[in-house]
């Protein structure tokens, strides 16, 4: 507890990264054994792009994450967009169209870091332009897509992005696709989690998953797919196993990870993390949770900062662990919840009136998190007596934000008999 108290005082750590290995072999060396190999689907062999290529595009995200300022991300911005003018990207055989989806796969996730969404959005629709690339790559724009789409709110236009990419996958009739087929597919899954339909989300993940996709953005898909349904112990061990793949990932030399947009690979490590942590928080083991969230919250600051909205879901996981605990141990821990609530609400800019100048509910970004921190905090408000009319105002705010279509924001936050089992997934800052 004192550990995540200091932190809404200071910045993370700039060896956060560099402790991640480390930390998770400490972690993971009494993990399940039946997860053992990884065999993720969205990578690609360096010898598959151009070296030149693939050196700026590391430049231009170092670059742009080094002091995580408008000056930084616009130089590197404008490396990947001065590569997109080069020989090095024009041209139609594999290499070169693999090496240009690469450079907009990067530069989709810089904009999009930075709030540029529709932009991001753009480049990542050319990438289907690139009919000679690597299928892998077609497929990560897709899931970039369908998981930007969901974070905006628009879930209309990520079943459509879904389908697709299921059609793209159907096209291709050969068994070097199995990996990929159950990637589309389980896309599908994803947006029916979010729909709250988990029978037809179960129908879009694949028998064969576990065998053919180990690690990467599909397992944690399924690993949070089996924490909805109390699967709780192949839910861990997916995550484990999807954690030590993404360590994999950062530290091999020979491939490259094709997650962009709010599904890059530090978004996956950071979601895997955040799902372990609830899932532990919920199995009642506090103090692993605790050291899962705190690690997923050093990497979402050292690679996003610490005013991103994707800081403020990985502390609304940390305060909402602080609030089943003491609830569970009959302890208290409300000056450090308040302390992390109001942190959240100052980052998502969560307004503090219930309706808008028109009298209607405010629209506001990533509402399933918004409302949770509301109606937590609410919480924490009500049982102070001279504070009980602050909070009634806050659990009102919080309600009317509340778009979620599997559960009220009582049965979220536990306040009901529903027994409902929840995940949130910190990449697309949705409650499934």
């Amino acid at each position: 507890m004192i550990r995540i108290a200091a932190k809404l005082s200071r910045t993370s750590s700039s060896t956060a990264t560099k402790s991640f290995s480390i930390s998770c072999t400490r972690f993971l060396n009494c993990a399940p054994s039946s997860f053992n190999s990884y065999n993720n689907a969205l990578e690609l062999d360096k010898n598959m792009a151009k070296p030149d290529v693939i050196n700026m595009m590391n430049y231009a995200m170092k670059q742009a994450r080094s002091d995580k300022s408008v000056g930084s991300y616009g130089l590197g911005m404008l490396v990947l967009k001065h590569c997109l003018t080069t020989e090095l990207t024009i041209g139609n055989d594999p290499k070169t169209e693999n090496s240009k989806g690469i450079a907009l796969l990067a530069l989709s996730t810089l904009l999009s870091e930075r709030g540029e969404y529709d932009d991001a959005l753009e480049k990542l629709e050319s990438v289907q332009e690139l009919t000679n690339s690597h299928l892998g790559i077609r497929v990560a724009a897709f899931e970039a897509q369908v998981g930007l789409h969901l974070e905006l709110g628009q879930d209309a236009m990520a079943s459509a992005v879904s389908e697709k990419c299921i059609e793209l996958v159907k096209k291709q009739e050969t068994g070097e696709n199995d990996g990929l087929t159950i990637h589309a597919k389980a896309l599908k899954g994803l947006i029916e989690l979010v729909n709250g339909d988990i029978k037809s989300a179960e129908a879009s993940f694949d028998k064969s998953l576990p065998n053919v996709v180990r690690d990467g953005s599909v397992a944690l898909l399924y690993g949070e797919f089996l924490q909805t349904t109390q699967d709780y112990s192949r839910a861990r061990e997916i995550y484990q196993n999807v954690i030590q793949g993404a360590s994999d990932i950062k530290n091999n030399g020979d491939s490259l990870y094709l997650g962009a947009g709010n599904m890059n690979l530090e978004g996956l490590m950071v979601g895997a993390m955040c799902a372990l942590g609830q899932l532990e928080s919920h199995s009642g083991k506090f103090g692993i949770a605790e050291d899962w969230l705190t690690k997923a919250l050093n990497i979402a600051e050292e690679t996003y900062g610490t005013t991103h909205p994707k800081v403020g879901v990985v502390l609304t996981n940390i305060a909402l662990m602080y609030r089943r605990r003491a609830t569970e141990e009959r302890s208290s821990s409300l000056l450090i919840q308040e302390g992390l609530y109001r942190k959240v609400i100052d980052i998502l800019k969560v307004p503090a009136s219930e309706t808008n100048s028109e009298g209607a509910a405010p629209s506001v970004d990533r509402s399933d998190i918004a409302a949770l921190a509301r109606g937590a905090y609410a919480e924490v408000l009500c049982v102070q007596e001279n504070r009980k009319d602050e909070g009634q105002k806050m659990k009102n705010l919080a309600e009317s934000i509340w778009k979620n279509r599997r559960m009220s924001l009582a049965d979220a936050l536990g306040n009901t008999e529903s027994n409902l089992s929840t995940v949130i997934d910190a990449r697309i800052s949705r409650l499934l």
